[in-house]
């Protein structure tokens, strides 16, 4: 904080200050405090800009003073990944919020930046449909969610964020506004007309940098920072591979060129609207996206079955997926099992009545969940929930609410958070990997059906023990077309620790910020390699 407050001290400070409260309003505009922070460093500046082209200003003002521009939308996910070399000015997309052209029968609504993914859920349920993401950060805005490409639960059945997505508004460093993609608005800035980002010989498709998620989700083809998979769900970590070697939820094999996954000819530059997925702001400023949105479904329902072991968890998650009742979702949680109890209590005792599974009963460890979310009609929910039952065995239940775990991450503030993704045949194998490498259990939690799972460390891990881990992890997944990435860690770890592990797809990541971002005003340090 004292280096941020000499910062402002230097001659020229107030006066972009001032030229800041021009253009937002003067209570929009100010000099950063001390929770004013991307991963540990603090900003300079916070600027709340009320529209697009007031957005558009501030970057221009930020090239003309070569100052550093990071956007923040509800800051759920601020301290993910790598530290930014530099944070001048902190654009705060709160205002950028709304949800337009939405008649009641549209298959797509164009949402503001800063809006709430709760709000955008509120209201487009008061016309009876949903955006298909179910992000876990609470409170988390549509940029942040798509920014970081952070998908939840749904993205078994509807793909990441960025899956759902089929145009965008955004500013490029020089402050420009494009438009790509279905967004209805390309008389507000420019549109970038199709292929326009195809740089070195490939295309830059895909969720951004790095295909697996950048810093929770993004852009390259071959690399994850966890927290989403990225739009181009060809490469091993494109939310994970089914057993016949595809991702799960239909889309195409592994190895698949960009062109067919993201249907160039369908809408031109979606490449480019895509390839922001993910990119955490370090190669454009999302203004507003237009996302599909579908019906809400009539009906759901969870049917879970306890699961004690990995392996376990795989020869449950084939037999579901094999079992053609075309699931919304498939989730697990394995817990840090308790302490069993000296002796065991009768199933009839108070205190532990209509629990037959409690360890004190059972005699065995806490079980962790597996369980599988329906969505449909009702009478069909009900067919397919009756076949699952059939399928998982005697164990099953049927719940019309998900559990209390559904949707959250299995780390907390302040522990080393890792993401996991690797094909699902593979995915016992890195949990008892990850096990064994940390000399003890570790909770996991995430989207069994895809490979796609978190777990969390200690924060009080030394950064060398933790680097050891991720070494050894690392060594294990690489041969399965897998990775571990550090989602969030305390400071003395992301500093000392490799957060991305091996990225393949680095140099087209170089290639899209060079050409999107040349003097790297946007996010600097943020995205894999320093850039």
């Amino acid at each position: 904080m004292a280096a941020a407050a000499r910062s402002t001290d230097r001659p020229g400070a107030l006066d972009i200050t001032r030229k800041l409260a021009e253009i937002c309003g003067p209570p929009f505009a100010r000099f950063a405090g001390p929770a004013d922070e991307v991963a540990g460093r603090t900003a300079r500046w916070v600027a709340v800009p009320g529209g697009p082209h007031a957005a558009a200003e501030v970057l221009r003002l930020a090239a003309a003073h070569e100052l550093t521009v990071v956007p923040r939308g509800a800051g759920t996910k601020i301290d993910w990944g790598a530290a930014p070399g530099q944070v001048d000015i902190l654009l705060d997309t709160g205002r950028l919020a709304g949800v337009w052209h939405e008649p009641q029968a549209a298959a797509v609504a164009e949402i503001g930046a800063g809006t709430p993914l709760r709000a955008v859920q509120a209201a487009l349920g008061r016309t009876g449909r949903r955006l298909p993401v179910d992000a876990p950060s609470p409170g988390a805005t549509l940029g942040g969610v798509l920014a970081a490409d952070e998908a939840g639960p749904l993205r078994h059945r509807h793909g990441s964020p960025c899956a759902q997505l089929v145009g965008v508004r955004y500013l490029d460093a020089d402050g420009e506004l494009v438009s790509v993609g279905e967004s209805g608005t390309a008389r507000l800035g420019r549109a970038a007309p199709a292929g326009a980002f195809d740089i070195g010989g490939g295309a830059l498709t895909g969720g951004g940098p790095l295909g697996g998620g950048s810093l929770g989700g993004g852009p390259l083809r071959g690399g994850s920072l966890g927290g989403g998979e990225s739009a181009v769900r060809g490469g091993p970590l494109g939310g994970g591979s089914s057993a016949g070697g595809a991702p799960a939820g239909g889309g195409p094999p592994v190895g698949a060129g960009g062109d067919a996954v993201l249907g160039r000819g369908e809408l031109p530059g979606l490449d480019v609207a895509r390839l922001l997925c993910g990119s955490q702001g370090g190669l454009g400023v999302l203004v507003s996206a237009t996302m599909r949105v579908q019906a809400l479904p009539a009906g759901r329902l969870w049917v879970s079955r306890p699961v004690w072991t990995p392996l376990e968890v795989h020869d449950l998650v084939r037999a579901v997926l094999a079992a053609g009742v075309e699931p919304a979702a498939v989730e697990l949680d394995l817990p840090v099992p308790v302490s069993l109890p000296r002796r065991r209590i009768p199933a009839s005792h108070p205190s532990v009545a209509g629990r037959p599974d409690h360890p004190a009963v059972t005699g065995r460890p806490a079980a962790g969940s597996l369980v599988v979310l329906l969505e449909g009609g009702p009478a069909d929910v009900t067919e397919r929930a009756q076949r699952l039952t059939a399928v998982l065995g005697a164990e099953a239940v049927v719940n019309h609410h998900a559990p209390e775990w559904w949707g959250r991450y299995p780390f907390a503030p302040g522990d080393t958070a890792l993401r996991i993704e690797v094909p699902i045949n593979d995915l016992h194998a890195a949990v008892y990997a990850l096990r064994d490498a940390a000399g003890t259990p570790v909770p996991v939690r995430g989207s069994a059906g895809i490979g796609a799972v978190h777990a969390a460390l200690p924060g009080a891990l030394p950064p060398a023990r933790v680097a050891s881990i991720l070494t050894a992890v690392r060594s294990v997944l690489i041969a399965r077309q897998g990775r571990c990435v550090v989602v969030a860690a305390p400071a003395p770890v992301r500093h000392a620790v490799d957060l991305w592990g091996e990225l393949p797809a680095l140099p087209r990541l170089r290639s899209a910020k060079a050409h999107l971002d040349p003097h790297h005003r946007l996010a600097p340090g943020r995205l894999p390699g320093g850039l």
